[in-house]
């Protein structure tokens, strides 16, 4: 489709922009004042409503349908929700204005840290951080700075599972560790006579998801973590798969030491395309001196913000991200102890309900049971048909339905991983089986058709590697 500056046509316009309710300046030094006309798009009101429904059609997202995208939890999130973060009373609010004049923001951010506390099982948040994986670098500093208060800091070695997020051995490395990887098992739990062998006085800690990436939960989870306090470690929790097991068990009782929540994941906010993220890190409190930035604290009748004794410092602007916080807290407040409960056992029960029905056509990572997502091996159809785990996300295209991530993890030949969510409908999960099962039909019939797909998307298949290594990043308009 072309761009609204390809569609502009000189001359065109509207005219509802309000007249201009601040004075002008008049004694503006020229050499801040625009030398040239701002170089916009002239359209007319039916030009841009058209755009952007074009737009619209050429957009997958929840509001389409099934979105299942393993790791990622592309659930769908309630727009009562946005009704209450877009009040002006909240939305109006300013980082640097008197903490006297914001009490109630205040005390919505210390509210959320109180559940979400509970629901991890730690003893104190922060919400410094704007995305799942700064959060983990945020967790690493300050497992960093515990040990070099200890006089520790020689310990180095942060061990990550073969099978974990990429995310994680990267920021290991950003907060100055070394990484050693620990190997899995075909439903991706950790080795632990090997995790036992490596474990040792270089050992500053572990990176965990659990359930873990190919949606097993590590049943061996207490013995992983004292292995790793044994030798003197900390244990971190990669909340990616918290969507799981939320109200039911809590990492906290697990072992772990510290958590990232994808607010932007499990606790209704929007996600994708680069925003709006949000994370916030919880911690024993042990390690509650060491967080970074300031938290919202209630002295006497009284919110305030308090700064760490030994805080490793701010790593983002002002507080975080606080609509998405309000979001969150608003999603807690909804579903209460319950709701949280109910949720992470219907993601449960919403992925065991695909994976049965379709393990008869793809070998499973866990066969006997999953917890909120699976991975299915397309590998065995690839070497009947020819037909791949991308062929299959190309196909499903063509049927509405979101693909699942593929190729990952990496220990899973042709790997789909399948996240179906708490929100969808047995009917939508029908609709998808259905659409697996035609697609691998087709592949066995006619699997020129199946690598031939998508037929119905604006854009077919795109060349990766061309976008990849020479990506479009401006427009530049053509020459007069």
């Amino acid at each position: 489709m072309k761009l609204m500056f390809e569609k502009s046509v000189a001359g065109r316009g509207t005219h509802y922009l309000p007249a201009l309710d601040v004075q002008e300046p008049e004694d503006l030094d020229p050499k801040f004042a625009r030398q040239s006309d701002l170089d916009l798009p002239e359209l007319s009101e039916v030009d841009v409503d058209r755009h952007y429904s074009e737009l619209d059609r050429a957009t997958f997202g929840v509001n389409n349908g099934i979105y299942m995208l393993g790791s990622c939890t592309m659930k769908y999130n309630p727009p009562v929700h946005e009704l209450i973060v877009n009040r002006p009373e909240w939305a109006g609010l300013h980082p640097l204005q008197p903490e006297d004049s914001a009490q109630g923001a205040l005390e919505a951010i210390g509210t959320l840290e109180h559940y979400l506390a509970e629901i991890s099982g730690m003893n104190v948040v922060t919400f410094q951080p704007v995305a799942g994986a700064h959060g983990e670098l945020v967790g690493l500093l300050t497992i960093r700075a515990y040990l070099e208060s200890k006089g520790e800091g020689d310990r180095k070695v942060i061990f990550v599972p073969d099978a974990a997020h990429g995310t994680n051995p990267a920021s290991a490395s950003m907060a100055g560790f070394e990484i050693k990887a620990i190997p899995v098992f075909e439903d991706g739990s950790i080795d632990l006579d090997k995790l036992k062998e490596v474990a040792g006085p270089d050992t500053a800690g572990l990176m965990l998801t659990n359930p873990n990436t190919e949606g097993h939960f590590e049943t061996g989870i207490r013995e992983v973590c004292d292995i790793i306090h044994e030798a003197g470690g900390c244990c971190y929790y990669d909340g990616a798969n918290l969507n799981a097991v939320m109200g039911v068990v809590r990492p906290g009782d697990m072992g772990f030491d510290l958590i990232h929540f994808n607010l932007h994941k499990t606790f209704s906010t929007p996600h994708g395309g680069g925003g709006p993220g949000a994370c916030a890190v919880g911690a024993k409190e042990f390690l509650e001196e060491f967080l970074p930035g300031e938290r919202a604290v209630k002295n006497g009748d009284t919110w305030e913000w308090e700064t760490p004794a030994h805080s490793i410092g701010r790593v983002s602007t002002f507080h975080g991200n606080f609509l998405v916080m309000l979001r969150a807290l608003s999603y807690v407040l909804t579903l209460g102890a319950d709701g949280i409960r109910y949720t992470a056992q219907n993601a449960v029960l919403n992925a065991n309900y695909m994976m049965f029905a379709l393990k008869d056509l793809f070998p499973m990572a866990s066969p006997d049971r999953c917890m909120h997502e699976f991975v299915a091996s397309a590998s065995k159809l690839k070497k009947e048909t020819g037909v791949t785990a991308m062929d299959i996300s190309k196909a499903l295209l063509d049927y509405g339905v979101h693909p699942p991530t593929m190729y990952f993890p990496l220990t899973i030949p042709e790997a789909l991983m399948v996240e179906p969510t708490e929100t969808e409908p047995k009917e939508t999960l029908d609709y998808a089986i259905k659409a697996f099962r035609e697609i691998v039909e087709l592949a066995h019939t006619d699997p020129e058709k199946v690598i031939g797909a998508p037929y119905t998307t604006p854009i077919a298949r795109p060349d990766d590697v061309e976008a990849a290594r020479h990506p479009i990043l401006k427009y530049v308009p053509e020459e007069a």
